[in-house]
């Protein structure tokens, strides 16, 4: 069962549910329920219509002509996954997609990405997702007969905050489908903080109260504003990311703002009447760092 945080930020299912494991001649429903494992996480959780199965894999998978791991190949190779992912979005989208699906996690740096950037021009789609399932991580994390699922919101030696909070990121509750993309669209979420090396702000997953600011997004400059000159006497200046703006008192909490999120840069002397401001105005403080 999970504990502490994870049901409020979204991993809950995933903490509670063990992994899945195939043995070659099981019964048809447990071959079932695993092909019904793939489509779900290769396809990012998004509904599968009877017309976009992968009839003939799906029965090569039932007579143990395939493995779990060339199952998920067939899938990662299909036209439904083409037509979400590759298709009709952004490259870096597709790729950071491609780290989720298939190795259960985001990617851990910008010349990652680039790497499978330069493979995809180089080799094509098809080379581009066997690089990831013929990778020794896959191999080591699961194997041939295991359901690929999603390991990176959880911290590992060697692994620093930034990828945990990128998987966060990515990872918005067991509910949230891939193929209707975020809150940002089909445009890649982590965008410059995967190049800069950024962390993003942790918050809960969609459906949540907009007073525990589950809305918040990377907001644009436009949403930016600066309060006061300059940096103050310590010579910095402070960003407060603000979210789930609302009107205290109201019934239907209905937002007193068409953004959902703000950002302001504000000098270390006015840092304390900003933050008692942004609170009086209902606003809930995402996080607070030094410029």
């Amino acid at each position: 069962m999970a504990f502490g945080p994870a049901s409020e930020l979204g991993v809950g299912l995933f903490e509670d549910t063990a992994p899945l494991e195939y043995v070659p001649g099981r019964s048809e429903e447990e071959a079932e329920s695993i092909i019904r494992a793939v489509y779900r996480q290769v396809l990012g959780n998004a509904y599968v219509m009877e017309s976009e199965r992968a009839v003939v894999p799906e029965s090569q998978f039932k007579r143990g002509e395939l493995s779990v791991r060339e199952f998920v190949r067939a899938i990662a190779k299909s036209d439904a996954y083409m037509s979400r992912f590759f298709e009709t979005s952004p490259r870096y989208r597709f790729i950071e997609l491609n780290f989720k699906h298939l190795l259960g996690r985001a990617p851990n740096s910008f010349e990652e990405m680039k790497a499978h950037s330069a493979n995809l021009d180089q080799s094509g789609y098809e080379a581009e997702i066997d690089s990831y399932l013929d990778s020794d991580e896959y191999q080591e994390a699961y194997g041939e007969y295991f359901v690929p699922y999603y390991r990176g919101y959880k911290t590992k030696s060697g692994q620093t905050m930034v990828e945990f909070t990128h998987m966060f990121a990515m990872l918005r509750g067991a509910s949230s489908s891939d193929f209707k993309g975020s809150l940002a669209g089909k445009t890649p979420v982590l965008n410059k903080n995967i190049i800069q090396g950024t962390p993003i702000s942790i918050v809960p997953p969609s459906g949540g109260s907009a007073g525990d600011g589950w809305s918040f997004r990377e907001p644009t400059l436009g949403s930016r504003s600066r309060h006061g000159a300059g940096a103050g006497e310590n010579g910095k200046v402070y960003r407060i990311e603000v979210t789930g703006y609302a009107s205290p008192g109201a019934v239907n909490r209905v937002s007193r703002f068409r953004r959902s999120n703000k950002v302001y840069l504000v000098p270390f002397d006015k840092l304390s009447e900003e933050y008692k401001r942004i609170h009086r105005q209902g606003g809930k403080i995402a996080s607070i760092t030094a410029v």
